[in-house]
């Protein structure tokens, strides 16, 4: 036993602390609807990684993190500029074409590179066990500030991502406050795919939101139930994977789409009215209003 916690000590403490904050951003991105993009932006951080592979940067040097940092707002200033009301043309469609071609893109610059398909490989399921104290508290530190600019312009961002347009209508300048939402969204990405890779940052970030929104309405609920979600999901699958021999991950992604299944299933036995959903961003767009006038 102390053998295990010894090695799995600063994972489970990775895994408990850091996506407190995704799960938050997550809630966000559900409201928006642009549920992929934290996908793209993951793999625009990890084509910037691929390029810096490319300059024999070390994978977790400064100079990769500059790199993908660098490519992931210039991703946020894409994404903020197709953010508009028409459906002609939905964002989510742009979306999965960012995510695509950035994918696409680091394959072929990593495809004559000796350490091309281990970094590729790393980038998507990255390795959590592996992760050193100093990657943690680092990370934690800066989603510490970046929480701490969340919570001062909770006013604005609530009114960008749950009432657009009456933001728009009231004189905000919505487009600068869309691209510092999507500059801190990506700028938390970038630093979690370099410890946990692409698929656990769009799993800590989607999947404790949807199960909150099955089972919850108001924000401080869904807060609690989103990081409860994760937080159960982080230990069972670090404990699946040290059990049994599975790569970490895979196996919290795993467990926590079991949560989401469970999530779905309670929430239909609970289930009393059709329009569960409406009832579900009511409430908060109603919050953010309540701030907002405050």
């Amino acid at each position: 036993m102390n053998e295990a916690l010894e090695v799995m000590k600063w994972p489970i403490i990775a895994c408990l602390l850091l996506p407190g904050l995704l799960v938050y951003l997550g809630l966000h991105i559900v409201r928006r609807e642009i549920i992929f993009v934290d996908l793209a932006l993951a793999q625009v951080a990890a084509l910037g990684s691929a390029l810096g592979i490319l300059q024999h940067f070390e994978p977790l040097s400064w100079q990769n993190y500059a790199l993908s940092l660098g490519f992931t707002l210039v991703g946020a200033a894409i994404f903020t500029l197709t953010r508009t009301q028409s459906h002609r043309v939905p964002q989510e469609a742009l979306i999965g074409i960012v995510y695509v071609v950035a994918a696409a893109a680091g394959i072929l610059l990593l495809s004559n590179n000796a350490e091309g398909n281990e970094e590729l490989r790393r980038s998507l399921i990255g390795d959590v066990l592996l992760v050193s104290p100093n990657q943690v508290l680092r990370t934690f530190g800066l989603y510490v500030a970046l929480a701490i600019v969340h919570f001062i312009f909770r006013k604005k961002f609530f009114a960008i991502s749950f009432e657009p347009e009456r933001a728009a209508a009231s004189g905000m300048s919505v487009h600068w406050w869309d691209f510092l939402f999507y500059a801190i969204f990506g700028w938390v990405v970038t630093s979690f795919v370099q410890i946990g890779g692409v698929l656990l940052v769009f799993s800590y970030l989607i999947i404790p939101a949807v199960c909150a929104n099955f089972l919850a309405r108001r924000l401080g609920i869904l807060l609690a139930v989103g990081w409860g979600i994760a937080t159960l999901g982080s230990i069972v699958g670090l404990y699946s994977s040290y059990r049994f021999d599975l790569p970490t991950g895979a196996a919290i992604v795993c467990v926590l789409g079991a949560c989401l299944l469970v999530s779905m299933i309670v929430a239909g036995l609970r289930r009393q009215a059709p329009k569960e959903t409406s009832g579900q961003i009511q409430p908060l767009a109603a919050e953010a209003t309540t701030k907002r006038r405050h």
